[in-house]
């Protein structure tokens, strides 16, 4: 029977989020999009649609384990509600992104790591590298975000590929998640009527760490991240030569995107090709199909 979920999440989220949306609106949760040209207002948070419609779908065929994976995602999607709401500092959502992740210690899962065949047994050293593996997934996708559909499309892609490369029940966590992150994206797509937020990014980021870790594919999921840890290192180490010049990503007249003038992946990107947003975003998520077949690829070769 959960074999229907996939189905359920990508219809109750393509049913919810424009209603969601237009309740938040009417709230006054909202942004502005920055990447147009008028900067209009749009539905923030809208994430909540992906944590109802993911926690609806699964959780009458939740076993145990999947039973923790939607409680930290939860977790997760809570500090990503504080966030939208008082806007955390960084250092405060990744604290808070630890305190979340302590119940991943407690997966009963082996206390190895598959490196492309290879176990490797980090004893009782595993927990840790857990939490800090849900953490940094959660906070990566999160950093890697900002432009219409981005986020979204790309937890899309992971998911599908971990989907492929794991057995149930991540398989199925994995196929719920692509389907409840596609039914988003039709109305996050450009030009996005409904933003995630953090509770979106930060939840969609938790469940790509939380599937590496019960699909015991913790290598593979990192792979997937690779864009996004790439971007978070390029502004670290921006910050670390004393690269510390603010401002955004400007849009020209003819709806080109003029990179900002700090280190990013995306950035680089800009810099490389002129490119508008649609155009970006396609970039990166073709950037992420690519690491997607190269982990099957990997998967299916060993």
């Amino acid at each position: 029977m959960i074999a229907i979920a996939p189905l359920i999440g990508l219809t109750l989220t393509f049913i919810l989020t424009p209603y969601l949306a237009r309740r938040l609106k009417k709230a006054g949760i909202i942004g502005r999009d920055i990447h147009k040209l008028d900067k209009p207002e749009v539905a923030e948070m809208g994430g909540l649609a992906i944590l109802i419609g993911l926690t609806i779908s699964l959780l009458p065929f939740a076993d145990s384990t999947v039973g923790k994976v939607l409680g930290v995602f939860l977790l997760f999607g809570l500090v990503g509600i504080i966030d939208d709401l008082t806007a955390l500092k960084q250092s405060h959502k990744v604290m808070l992104s630890l305190l979340v992740s302590i119940p991943v210690a407690f997966l009963d899962v082996p206390w190895t790591v598959d490196v492309f065949g290879y176990n490797l047994n980090l004893g009782m050293l595993y927990p840790l590298f857990a939490v800090l593996f849900a953490t940094g997934s959660a906070n990566l996708v999160n950093l890697l975000a900002g432009f219409n559909g981005l986020e979204t499309g790309t937890s899309a892609i992971a998911l599908v590929f971990l989907a492929a490369i794991t057995e149930s029940p991540a398989r199925w966590v994995a196929l719920t998640g692509a389907g409840v992150a596609l039914g988003f994206l039709w109305w996050n797509r450009y030009p996005a009527r409904v933003f995630p937020g953090d509770t979106g990014t930060l939840s969609m980021g938790a469940l790509i760490g939380l599937l590496g870790i019960i699909g015991k594919v913790e290598v593979y999921a990192a792979i997937l991240l690779i864009p996004h840890f790439l971007d978070f290192t390029i502004k670290a180490l921006g910050v670390r030569f004393g690269v510390r010049k603010h401002g955004r990503t400007t849009v020209l007249p003819d709806g080109t995107l003029q990179a900002p003038p700090y280190p990013s992946f995306l950035g680089m990107i800009m810099r490389k090709v002129r490119v508008n947003e649609p155009k970006l975003v396609a970039i990166v998520w073709g950037i992420e199909f690519i690491l997607g077949l190269l982990v099957l690829a990997l998967h299916l070769s060993l």
